[in-house]
C-alpha cells in the first residue's frame, strides 16, 4: 500500500543504525553533514535526524523521510546513482562495518508522525552540536501479533505524555514492500518506536521513574507489552549532530 503524507509529516521513515570502524564516528558525521544532506533532500526526501549513539562511540543512527514508496524509489534512485555518491560514497562506505540494520516504518496513527522545522531552519555546516538528549524506545512483537503496537500507542503513550514532554513521533513497521531492494531492510519485523526529546538525560530518567510510579503503568500497561512481546525492547540514547532537524 502506498501512502502520503504532508511534507511535514513524511509517511514512510527508514531508521538507519550504523556500526562504524573504531575512530571513524565523527569522519563519516563530517561527511554527511558536509555533503549529504542537502543533496539527498534535492531529490525528494527529507533529513530527519542524525546521532551519536551514547551508548556505542562507533554506531552512526539517523532517519530520512519520504512522501510515500514510490517518492522513496525515485529519490533513492536519483542519489545513488547520481554523483555526489559516486564521489563521496566510497569514503562513506569505507567507514561502516555494518549499514544493513535498517527499519522501514510509518507513522502511527498515519496522520502523525515528525513534525519537523523547515529544512531551510537547519543550522550550517560548523555549526555547534545542540545540548539535547533523545530517547528512542523500539518495542518487538511477534508477526503475527496485531495488538502489541496499540499497546503502545493507546496505553504507554498517553501515560507518557502526560507525564512528561509528548513523544515526537510514534511509528510502526511499514510492510509494504521494498522498493530499493539495492539498500537493504529488516524484514519480518512487528515493531512500535517513540521518539522523545528531552533537555537533558536528567530529564528522561525523572520521566520514566514518573511513569513508573504509577500503578497502572507498572501492574497494567507494562504487564500486557512484557506478555505481547517477542524481546525485550531495545533503548537507545541519543545525542543529536550539529545539523539534525530532530534535536
Amino acid at each position: 500500500m502506498t501512502r502520503t503524507g504532508p511534507a511535514g509529516h513524511p509517511a514512510v521513515l527508514e531508521l538507519r543504525q550504523y556500526t562504524l570502524r573504531p575512530g571513524r564516528r565523527e569522519e563519516l558525521i563530517e561527511l554527511f553533514e558536509r555533503e549529504f544532506i542537502e543533496t539527498q533532500e534535492e531529490t525528494g526526501m527529507i533529513i530527519l535526524g542524525q546521532f551519536r549513539d551514547l551508548d556505542d562511540p562507533d554506531r552512526f543512527i539517523w532517519l530520512r523521510g519520504f512522501q510515500n514508496m514510490e517518492t522513496r524509489r525515485e529519490a533513492l534512485s536519483a542519489f545513488y546513482g547520481g554523483p555526489v555518491w559516486a564521489a563521496h560514497g566510497p569514503q562513506a562506505n569505507d567507514t561502516m562495518v555494518d549499514s544493513d540494520n535498517v527499519l522501514l516504518l510509518r507513522p502511527l496513527p498515519a496522520d502523525s508522525g515528525f513534525a519537523v522545522p523547515s529544512p531551510s531552519e537547519r543550522p550550517q555546516v560548523g555549526a555547534a552540536a545542540p545540548d539535547r538528549f533523545v530517547a528512542a524506545t523500539l518495542w518487538h512483537f511477534p508477526p503475527s501479533r496485531q495488538d502489541g503496537t496499540e499497546l503502545i500507542r493507546n496505553g504507554l503513550v498517553p501515560a507518557l505524555n502526560s507525564a512528561g514532554p509528548a513523544s515526537l513521533a510514534v511509528l510502526t513497521t511499514e510492510t509494504a514492500p521494498n522498493t530499493f531492494p539495492r539498500l537493504p531492510v529488516r524484514t519480518g519485523e512487528n515493531i512500535a518506536a517513540v521518539f522523545t526529546s528531552y533537555a537533558d538525560e536528567a530529564a528522561h530518567r525523572r520521566h520514566v521513574a514518573d511513569v513508573l510510579a504509577r500503578p497502572l503503568v507498572q501492574d497494567g500497561i507494562l504487564s500486557d507489552i512484557e506478555r505481547a512481546q517477542a524481546a525485550p525492547p531495545q533503548s537507545l540514547r541519543l545525542a543529536p549532530t550539529a545539523r539534525s532537524l530532530i534535536r
